[in-house]
């Protein structure tokens, strides 16, 4: 865990006046505990990907917002891809060739199958 002090000394590109800013508009959420706000290893890693679009890519302010819901939904969609990656690893072998050929893009079937 880092407070707002450590974690401006440790991205020197971050000015405390933007990250205050993105704690309102709670692109970042660190969390309170006596009176102190405390980052968690995944917001600091927020933080400095937020420094990096909005400091060296440009992207003003108001896009930030957007980007990092896109970002956000693509995390979400692996995590998802990762479990069921896993799920279909326990199937035994018969249900998973079933799944492949259903992936392909004909649906398993080929051409001179369909009616």
């Amino acid at each position: 865990m880092m407070r707002v002090d450590d974690l401006v000394a440790a991205i020197s590109a971050l000015q405390r006046s933007d990250l205050e800013a993105w704690i309102r508009e709670e692109l970042v959420v660190p969390r309170q505990e006596a009176g102190t706000l405390l980052f968690t290893d995944m917001e600091c890693a927020r933080v400095r990907l937020i420094c990096t679009l909005h400091y060296e890519l440009e992207i003003d302010a108001g896009t930030l917002p957007v980007v990092l819901s896109l970002v956000d939904q693509l995390y979400d969609t692996r995590q998802r891809l990762l479990s069921l990656t896993a799920a279909v690893a326990a199937q035994d072998k018969n249900v998973q060739a079933a799944i492949i050929a259903a992936m392909e893009p004909n649906g398993g079937t080929s051409g001179a199958d369909k009616s």
